[in-house]
């Protein structure tokens, strides 16, 4: 078990910031060990991106450099630990299956950003607004390409797995686009389209950590449901922020989602209000503009929709935490039922 004083202990307590909402830094990132392999993982990413390119290798770096939570990476140096009670620095192995993971991530981040005509990320220039869609198209296949190379070199499985993520990732996308605009849009299509978007890379996250760390095959069998499940709250909460918190807290534009045509959860639940349902359909189904976005947010707002959707990612959250009883105990166990619990609580004050 842990001591009061452990890192792990103190990850199950994350910082509350002076006006009392929840701190958006995760609690894997206060486990010492951890922050020093997320650094491990720093490197070895501009490692996997290097080449005799000088154009290629600058888009390529550009997002790598801008920085980022590496939630991703996070879980699966993570799920390694899951059989240990005590974090030790991560296998070399583990890093790189951390990095893959990652650089699947990235190269998505890259296509997402052309669909979404986006001019900003994380706070810097996108890679379409600065080099081209053209030359941030294939900068994502490259990283989708080094990806592939590494998880290659860590066994047969490892690179069964990424690739079908990938696909899971591109069979996400088209789901949601198969709905833009839509305010008939269902609850069963934005489940299945965030399954494949958001949770199956979660999952693999977390199943790569387990199968590179050696991990037995039913601790690996509930790490993925904890990455899928976690990954159905994560976009839950990342959707119910879309519509709360302002342009410098997302690090990209708020409310894009209602712009682009992408209704999630809580507009879903909102057009199904009795009491702004009509008024938002009316606003909806057709492109926008800032200010037709900004009154769609506070008509959502006004219904019970985030209270709602909120819930949903709280079940999601209790999901994930219930596939890690077996091994709770563990370093690795204990960090990531933090990392879910911190998910949820992040945006309490959000919806009241």
């Amino acid at each position: 078990m842990f001591s009061p004083s452990s890192p792990v202990d103190s990850a199950l307590n994350p910082p509350i910031l002076y006006d009392g909402r929840m701190a958006t830094t995760s609690p894997l990132e206060q486990v010492p060990i951890l922050a020093s392999d997320l650094t491990r993982v720093e490197e070895q990413l501009h490692v996997a991106v290097a080449t005799d390119n000088e154009l290629l290798q600058d888009i390529a770096a550009h997002l790598i450099s801008a920085g980022g939570k590496r939630v991703r990476p996070g879980f699966c140096i993570t799920a390694a630990a899951c059989a240990s009670h005590d974090f030790a620095p991560a296998e070399h192995n583990v890093i790189l299956g951390a990095v893959a993971v990652e650089l699947v991530h990235q190269g998505s981040l890259y296509h997402d950003d052309v669909m979404d005509s986006a001019e900003t990320r994380r706070t810097v220039p996108s890679v379409n607004s600065q080099w081209g869609n053209h030359q941030a198209i294939l900068a994502g296949d490259f990283l989708l390409g080094r990806a592939s190379e590494i998880a290659a070199s860590l066994g047969v499985e490892v690179a069964g797995l990424l690739a079908s993520t990938i696909s899971q990732l591109c069979d996400g996308q088209v789901r949601e686009l198969e709905y833009l605009y839509r305010v008939d849009r269902s609850e069963e299509s934005y489940h299945k389209s965030i399954d494949g978007k958001t949770a199956s890379l979660l999952a693999a996250a977390c199943r790569i950590g387990g199968i590179v760390g050696g991990l037995d095959e039913q601790t690996i069998d509930k790490l993925t449901t904890f990455g899928r499940a976690y990954g159905m709250a994560f976009q839950v909460v990342d959707d119910i922020l879309d519509l709360t918190a302002s342009d410098e807290e997302l690090g990209k534009p708020a409310g894009n989602d209602m712009i682009e045509g992408v209704y999630t959860l809580p507009v879903i639940r909102a057009l199904q209000d009795p009491i702004v349902g009509a008024e938002l359909g009316q606003l909806l189904g057709r492109p926008i503009d800032t200010t037709a976005r900004d009154e769609a947010r506070e008509l959502v707002k006004r219904s019970g929709a985030l209270r709602s959707a909120h819930a949903d990612a709280r079940h999601y959250a209790n999901e994930a935490n219930d596939s890690l009883r077996s091994f709770a105990a563990t370093a690795g166990g204990a960090a990531l039922k933090a990392a879910a619990d911190h998910l949820v609580a992040r945006v309490e004050n959000l919806v009241v």
